[in-house]
């Protein structure tokens, strides 16, 4: 299912609006995998370029590895091409992110997101080899920079030795630190940088982001959309206050609770968002209403 924004060829299939998908449960738990279809398709053709499934936002720590391997086939078959579909092959061990790639490349997936080792705080070393083990199977890698909860910072000049090493064709920033992205520039200008978080989508696009791993378009994908495409574009008129109406929303990515403040937003925007596996709780009291209070404002001022 194609939509007006989408490129006639994806040259670049991690570039644009790549959407990590949350994950669709029923009462008991189980996936439910046509409603996960339904929701990718629906992503598309609300003006998101692509999904990003089996990220954290997916829960996928908490899937089977049938589950995982069920939910690429599911995305790639929803998505209608392949080269929309980035899934997240992130695992403790090398050979295991490498048997992830390889599936996603057997199910005709585009590119990978890859998380450095994080079972334990890797050295350069490590992380090198991690990277080159999984590029050897031949799809474009995305890398995952995610300091906060990995413990392993893809320092900009470690991103310009991945990249010099052919193991990296872009990088998903989410430090937070939005100056990294002109060093980034200045040391490996070949090297993509991805939005990784969704409440600096604005000062990274500004900075030369060509795409977005994108969290609330779970549950506004045509408002984030509009925002997206106007910050790319310097178009600051549209982008600013779009971007201060949101960003209350916008900031639960960067949460603890972000798995559970998108899907609680999608109920109330009329999608299925649900509940979520343990070890993840519900929001709390308060959690609960500050989100249902940014969403219900949202909504009312004609987001979707």
């Amino acid at each position: 299912m194609a939509h007006e924004h989408a490129p006639a060829h994806r040259a670049h299939p991690w570039h644009g609006i790549m959407v990590a998908t949350t994950l669709p449960l029923r009462d008991d738990r189980s996936v439910d995998l046509d409603a996960y279809a339904e929701h990718v398709a629906w992503l598309i053709a609300n003006g998101c370029d692509g999904v990003v499934p089996n990220g954290s936002l997916g829960e996928y720590q908490t899937l089977t590895d049938e589950e995982r391997g069920q939910v690429v086939r599911t995305a790639v078959e929803a998505a209608g091409d392949g080269a929309r579909v980035m899934p997240g092959v992130s695992a403790y061990g090398s050979a295991e992110s490498r048997r992830w790639a390889e599936q996603a490349a057997e199910a005709g997936a585009g590119s990978v997101l890859l998380l450095p080792p994080n079972a334990y705080r890797a050295d350069e070393r490590a992380v090198r080899a991690h990277y080159a083990e999984v590029a050897a199977v031949g799809l474009p890698v995305v890398a995952y920079n995610n300091p906060l909860d990995t413990k392993v910072d893809l320092t900009p000049d470690l991103l310009a030795r991945l990249h010099g090493d052919g193991s990296i064709v872009a990088v998903k920033e989410f430090s937070g630190d939005v100056r990294r992205a002109y060093e980034i520039a200045e040391l490996a200008p070949d090297l993509d940088l991805l939005i990784g978080a969704d409440d600096v989508l604005l000062e990274l696009a500004l900075a030369g982001a060509v795409g977005w791993i994108a969290g609330y378009p779970n549950a506004l994908p045509r408002s984030c959309a509009t925002l997206y495409r106007a910050a790319v574009a310097g178009d600051l008129g549209t982008a600013l206050p779009l971007y201060k109406s949101l960003h209350p929303l916008l900031r639960w990515d960067s949460k603890v609770e972000f798995v559970q403040a998108i899907k609680l937003s999608m109920d109330l925007a009329g999608r299925h968002g649900g509940a979520t596996r343990p070890p993840r709780p519900p929001l709390t009291p308060g959690q609960d209403a500050v989100v249902r209070a940014a969403t219900g404002k949202a909504l009312a001022e004609g987001h979707a």
